[in-house]
């Protein structure tokens, strides 16, 4: 057993864990692609015209997953930069440096598709919602935590200034998902629900899911690919690099 977490704990060393990286990121870009597919086809050709929305509640298949993703990955984000300032581990600031571009993605889709839902729901493309204003708060911490790790020169420096920001962000995850119920807002509440039986059809809420699989597969593909150039870059000073690239 001893032997075996030894041979996991190999790959927090950026060596170690470029090869791997390589290895995975082209299986989970495949599985989004595959996912991506099959899930606008549900969302869009199989699930039935909304009976009150008509047609245009078909954004939901890209707005909710993009939400769902945008909020977890900040999590793991945090996690990551907080195992690096707690432990020192130069993988686990790499690692949070890979998420943030994909989640700020996510949380601008998030917010794009918010808005082309919005204009002809409510009339507006954007209110000062609760949700929405939480949402947008989530983009900037996300560029935020960019930013500053751009403005700083030493990466290790970059890392832990990047990993209190985000721990100090995270208190705005929470607010994000229970500010429908906090407050009294105009945002629609939970689409999926554990604690309570579906109301909407199962094809789209299948379409939902699998929306929401095939952006987790893209996300983990992403980072994946991209801390492999972090890697690069950070450790172009060492021989393993120099022959890696050669």
């Amino acid at each position: 057993m001893k032997h075996r977490i030894a041979n996991w704990f190999k790959f927090a060393s950026p060596q170690n864990f470029y090869p791997l990286a390589g290895r995975m990121w082209p299986l989970f870009a495949a599985l989004a692609v595959v996912l991506t597919a099959a899930g606008l086809w549900l969302g869009f050709f199989v699930a039935p015209t909304d009976a009150q929305q008509g047609e245009g509640y078909r954004i939901i298949f890209v707005h909710v997953p993009a939400s769902w993703m945008s909020m977890f990955i900040y999590l793991v984000m945090a996690g990551w930069a907080g195992f690096g300032l707690a432990f020192n581990t130069r993988l686990s600031g790499m690692m949070a440096s890979a998420l943030a571009p994909t989640g700020a993605l996510f949380a601008f889709l998030s917010l794009w598709t918010g808005a082309l839902w919005g204009k002809p729901m409510w009339g507006a493309w954007w209110v000062w919602d609760a949700r929405l204003t939480s949402e947008l708060i989530l983009l900037f911490l996300y560029l935020g935590f960019l930013a500053l790790q751009a403005a700083i020169d030493d990466p290790r420096r970059a890392d832990k200034a990047g990993a209190v920001l985000a721990l100090v962000g995270v208190v705005n995850v929470p607010i994000i998902y229970f500010s429908v119920k906090w407050w009294n807002t105009l945002h629609q509440g939970a689409s999926v629900s554990l604690t309570r039986s579906q109301s909407m059809a199962s094809t789209m809420l299948m379409g939902m899911l699998v929306m929401g699989l095939a952006f987790w597969m893209y996300a983990i593909a992403a980072a994946l690919a991209r801390v492999r150039c972090i890697i690069l870059e950070r450790e172009s000073h060492t021989e393993w690099v120099k022959h890696a690239v050669e």
